[in-house]
């Protein structure tokens, strides 16, 4: 067994409200400072950024991830995570088709560029990405399940976006397997106002700025022989399944 850091929750320079000094190498050089072993990028309502963030990762020995944080027709924010990179951009597309037109402003918003692996910008979008999609909350739990992800509320123990915030208390259904904190100060008081006993308790640090990124907080023990990312991967997945 060998123990893995992870946080599952970062943005990018794709993300208009993250610092533009969040290319996908300066996250994965910063990861490997911080002692991250795990990293999952997950821009607002995109995934485009990804491959970039898979290539520089390898680059620094961090196992990529590949994410979005979906904002659902409720304002609700999920953290959704797909074993396959392939499955993640798939699951891009598709959400495309529920993203609201929206022009960004980036004097006020800030830029949303996407790389190449070598921080080069290679494309702008320029519909703003934050704003809510028009997929319902039980829709978008079904959507990622059935491209091969796996989805829980993200920063539940913050009133903006949170999913406790918005409904009042952690629905029965959908079902999560985990949910997620920002700080984990709040885990106690939460598990006793609400029912979360049966969930995985996640911590992501929601890094907008490479100065949010934790050091080796929270961790796995996985099982990893013979070693490969791949298998760390799929053990992972499980575990969070």
């Amino acid at each position: 067994m060998s123990r893995y850091y992870y946080d599952f929750h970062v943005h990018s320079c794709l993300s208009p409200c993250a610092d533009d000094d969040n290319t996908p190498n300066n996250l994965a050089g910063m990861a490997s400072i911080c002692g991250i072993n795990i990293m999952a990028l997950t821009d607002h309502n995109t995934c485009k950024n990804c491959p970039a963030f898979f290539a520089a990762a390898k680059k620094y020995g961090i196992i990529a991830i590949a994410g979005m944080e979906l904002t659902t027709a409720e304002d609700i924010h999920l953290v959704c995570l797909f074993e396959e990179l392939s499955d993640a951009l798939a699951f891009d597309s598709e959400i495309d088709k529920y993203r609201t037109p929206f022009k960004n402003r980036v004097d006020i918003f800030g830029h949303q560029s996407v790389m190449d692996e070598n921080d080069n910008i290679i494309g702008i979008i320029d519909d703003f990405l934050p704003v809510a999609t028009s997929i319902m909350l039980e829709d978008a739990v079904k959507l990622v399940n059935d491209f091969g992800g796996i989805c829980y509320p993200a920063h539940i123990d913050r009133q903006a976006n949170g999913i406790i915030a918005i409904l009042g208390t952690l629905p029965e259904t959908p079902h999560f397997s985990c949910v997620e904190f920002h700080n984990s100060d709040n885990v106690e008081e939460y598990k006793s106002r609400y029912s979360i006993e049966d969930k995985r308790i996640l911590v992501g640090s929601d890094a907008h700025y490479l100065t949010d990124l934790r050091e080796e907080n929270d961790y796995f023990e996985i099982d990893d022989e013979p070693y490969s990312s791949t298998l760390v991967r799929k053990k992972l997945f499980e575990r969070l399944r």
